[in-house]
């Protein structure tokens, strides 16, 4: 659904007159596979050097971020003291706090920030890492990390044109190897529509090269592919190479069709709520792959909404929402879990649930779908590590507003309200849901897992 009101700002006479009303200016984001057009600077902590390697192992230059210092500074026409400044437009900013322990070290945080947050292009990126502290690394360093998150929510809000602000926990004995994919998805356009969220990456020795199609010759299930944002996650996927199985009740059938025809894959229309799904799911990959072949990846992304206060819920509206959204999910994983079975998940595969935004903050008239959406996230935390032995990762996603057929139907003053209560000032497109799924999916994602990953430009809502 087309956003009228950012098309008036990008007139200039609209824009004109939005901008002297004080009313929001969005910006037209980066997305794909694009890393900043400035360059990427890297400042340091107390010699932290993870930040460093992972840009080396992606083939990433980088420059020496400027640090605001009372020996730096210049003074403007009013005496003021002034940061050092940029000569040019700086891509993003990678901050490496990892080894910061100490509330003074919080300093170095600001002392590197805020030469550079004036002189950052559009859509750029501002990246802090920091320790993921166990609970005997000591109270101060404890409350260190969480400082770091209220730094990066801040900021992220502080983000002017476009840009974003994400916060990275490495707990101990992660590498650098196992830092790049997350850092790759962070300063590329994959992540336009994440902002102020922190990220867990846990220490890994099987973890992949970071490359353009990492999902080659690999197979990926996603459920609700017909349209909407599951047929922007089997698009997405596909561009990175996974061979597409795209699920579907039989109604949809035609829409289906038409996804899998563009992308080359193959569809399965099914009710996932159906007891024997998870089956024909597995016999489906088996028959069409042939018996040695396993799913790499499945991403649960079906979901219905049957929205009513919960004063008029009844029980098959009650129901039917767990069921597809929650149920359905648990049954499936049940089966395609099952050791040994012809076209179930591999060992080293991948789980993605598409969680939401209402499963974390509540809301109103949603009170089934939460609940649904909730579990998900419940799921993640429980499965991801139930499955460690194996590798297998299991994440998910939870989108904010993405602009859809289904949100193009909400009233006109509510849909307008959800589009600009986010730090970005505009509705997410279903590639930006897709983007963080294939982020996941990445072999060289391995040491993520147990993630909810908001995307939602960093709504207000439950923030």
């Amino acid at each position: 659904m087309a956003d009228l009101y950012t098309t008036i700002t990008k007139n200039p006479f609209g824009k004109a007159v939005t901008s002297q009303l004080g009313l929001p200016q969005p910006s037209r984001l980066r997305r794909g596979r694009l890393m900043p057009t400035g360059p990427v600077v890297l400042g340091a902590i107390k010699g932290a050097s993870v930040a460093a390697d992972a840009l080396e192992v992606l083939g990433q230059a980088h420059e020496q971020a400027l640090v605001d210092a009372p020996g730096s500074r210049t003074e403007d026409e009013n005496g003021r003291a002034q940061p050092p400044a940029y000569p040019g437009k700086v891509g993003a900013l990678i901050v490496d706090a990892s080894s910061a322990t100490e509330i003074a070290d919080l300093e170095q945080v600001r002392a590197l920030v805020r030469p550079a947050l004036k002189a950052l292009e559009p859509s750029a990126r501002l990246i802090i890492v920091g320790a993921d502290v166990a609970a005997d690394q000591g109270v101060e360093h404890s409350a260190i990390t969480q400082a770091l998150e209220g730094i990066t929510r801040s900021l992220g809000k502080e983000m002017r044109k476009g840009g974003t602000a994400n916060l990275v926990r490495i707990q101990r004995g992660v590498t650098g190897a196992a830092l790049a994919s997350t850092l790759s998805f962070l300063l590329e356009g994959r992540s336009a529509y994440v902002s102020g969220q922190p990220i867990v990456v846990g220490a890994s020795e099987s973890v992949c090269e970071v490359v353009n199609r990492p999902l080659e010759g690999q197979i990926v299930v996603v459920t609700g592919a017909a349209r909407g944002i599951g047929a922007g996650i089997a698009e997405t996927l596909a561009r990175d190479g996974a061979s597409i199985v795209a699920v579907d009740i039989p109604a949809a059938g035609d829409a289906l069709a038409k996804v899998t025809n563009n992308l080359g894959g193959t569809a399965l229309q099914l009710d996932i709520t159906g007891p024997e799904a998870g089956q024909r799911i597995a016999e489906h990959v088996a028959s069409r792959f042939g018996q040695q072949a396993k799913i790499y990846g499945i991403v649960h992304n079906a979901g219905i909404t049957r929205d009513k206060l919960l004063a008029n819920t009844d029980e098959q509206r009650w129901g039917s929402v767990l069921d597809v959204n929650l149920a359905a999910q648990l049954r499936i994983n049940d089966v395609l879990l099952t050791p040994g079975l012809p076209g179930g998940l591999t060992d080293g595969g991948r789980i993605v649930g598409v969680a939401s935004t209402s499963g974390i903050a509540g809301n109103r008239g949603q009170t089934n779908y939460a609940a649904s959406k909730a579990g998900v996230i419940g799921v993640v935390h429980s499965l991801s590590g139930e499955l460690n032995d194996r590798e297998i990762t299991v994440n998910a996603v939870a989108p904010g507003f993405i602009e859809t057929e289904m949100t193009g139907k909400i009233p006109a003053a509510t849909r307008e309200f959800a589009r600009r209560f986010n730090s970005v000032q505009q509705g997410g497109l279903p590639v930006d849901v897709a983007e963080a799924i294939g982020y996941f999916l990445d072999p060289a994602s391995q040491a993520v897992s147990g993630q909810v990953l908001r995307v939602c430009g960093q709504s207000q809502i439950g923030a």
